[in-house]
């Protein structure tokens, strides 16, 4: 019987400190992927000035191909990286790492290809965001609430925000 209980769900302010901490984490990934053409982006709600979220730096690292990341995840590992290989049970296409401990803080790692809809449409909606305060806003109220109400569900927290995001992604793109 599993007796853990779920982390809440622990919402922050915008912090000026998160594009500088992502800044630090780039740094240390360009120099473990070397000359391969991979492309490294802040997404996220750490990703756009003035809007709050999870304390979290979300990673997107996109590449000509996912293969490319296999070979540097042992690399990824040994500079505080956890590989979530049961991740690409259902994502295959996609290589999914955290690092929890340690400086500068903590990040989520998604790696994929940079020409599939997941890259296109976390993208678009960081730019979106970025662009549109008012959307901005009204996502981080949304959050808000979605935090309350699934404090320790972090499935449905992020279920529940889905609606938003391809709504907002439909009115970023004009269609």
């Amino acid at each position: 019987m599993n007796t853990t209980v779920p982390e809440a769900i622990e919402l922050s302010p915008y912090s000026p400190m998160w594009p500088v901490t992502f800044d630090i984490e780039k740094g240390r990934l360009v120099e473990i992927f070397g000359s391969d053409a991979v492309i490294i982006e802040h997404v996220g709600s750490t990703a756009v000035p003035g809007l709050g979220g999870k304390p979290i730096i979300d990673i997107l690292v996109g590449a000509p191909s996912v293969e490319v990341f296999d070979r540097y995840i042992p690399a990824l590992v040994e500079t505080g990286y956890k590989h979530v290989q049961e991740f690409q049970v259902a994502f295959p296409q996609r290589r999914f790492l955290v690092k929890t401990h340690g400086q500068p803080g903590h990040f989520n790692l998604n790696a994929v290809r940079y020409d599939t809809p997941f890259w296109k449409d976390l993208i678009a909606f960081r730019d979106g965001l970025r662009a549109d305060s008012g959307v901005a806003e009204r996502y981080w109220r949304l959050k808000g609430l979605l935090a309350t109400r699934f404090r320790n569900d972090r499935q449905a927290y992020s279920n529940a925000k889905t609606e938003f995001i391809q709504s907002a992604l439909k009115m970023f793109r004009g269609t």
